[in-house]
């Protein structure tokens, strides 16, 4: 890369410039620039509960949970996906966090996992968490985690329609991972020592 394109990268930092999104073609806006799908929190709930159960977006949230991943970040990666697609404003998807952590935390429950709330978790450095720009004090986050774990999770969030879409969902087999296959005519290593009568 040459010094003058580094140059314009470093002054951007790769982000659109100023206005840039004025010269997009207004016939064919993305879709974040059209009205948002939904505009209330019940329904874009519902949706988004519908969507974390689906086979394409539950086996693997739950692998990550259970493989530690933090769930604040599956809840920003959600968000940010539907966002982007048009799901919702970003007014209601700053409403829709602690909505979603319940509903991921209601699911690792069910699997037995113990979640990761946050990065940075254990050694607890920061005070506070961001999530999508948001900042949730570290107190808040574990507030939640002890609501969620008494069962005591604030009333509308998982409705009884969500409820029994839950003991519904299938049972994961998340610790017995299958064996790796054995290689066959391995080539002996170059580090191995030497083997007699070769």
């Amino acid at each position: 890369m040459e010094e003058a394109e580094f140059e314009e990268f470093r002054s951007t930092m790769g982000r659109p410039i100023a206005g840039q999104s004025l010269t997009n073609d207004p016939n064919n806006p993305a879709p974040f620039e059209q009205a948002p799908k939904f505009t209330e929190l019940p329904s874009a709930s519902l949706y988004l509960w519908n969507k974390i159960t689906t086979p394409e977006v539950y086996v693997p949230a739950m692998e990550a949970l259970s493989d530690g991943q933090p769930i604040m970040t599956l809840v920003q990666l959600v968000l940010k996906a539907e966002f982007q697609e048009g799901a919702f404003n970003p007014d209601l998807m700053a409403m829709l966090i602690e909505p979603l952590t319940y509903m991921f935390l209601a699911l690792a429950e069910r699997l037995d996992i113990d979640p990761v709330f946050y990065r940075g978790e254990e050694e607890d450095d920061e005070a506070e968490e961001k999530v999508m720009d948001i900042s949730f004090e570290r107190e808040r986050l574990e507030e939640m985690k002890a609501t969620s774990r008494a069962g005591k999770v604030p009333e509308g969030i998982i409705t009884s329609e969500m409820k029994t879409k839950l003991s519904k969902l299938p049972e994961l087999d998340l610790d017995n991972e299958p064996a790796p296959e054995p290689i066959q005519n391995q080539q002996p290593s170059l580090m191995a020592a030497p083997q007699e009568g070769i």
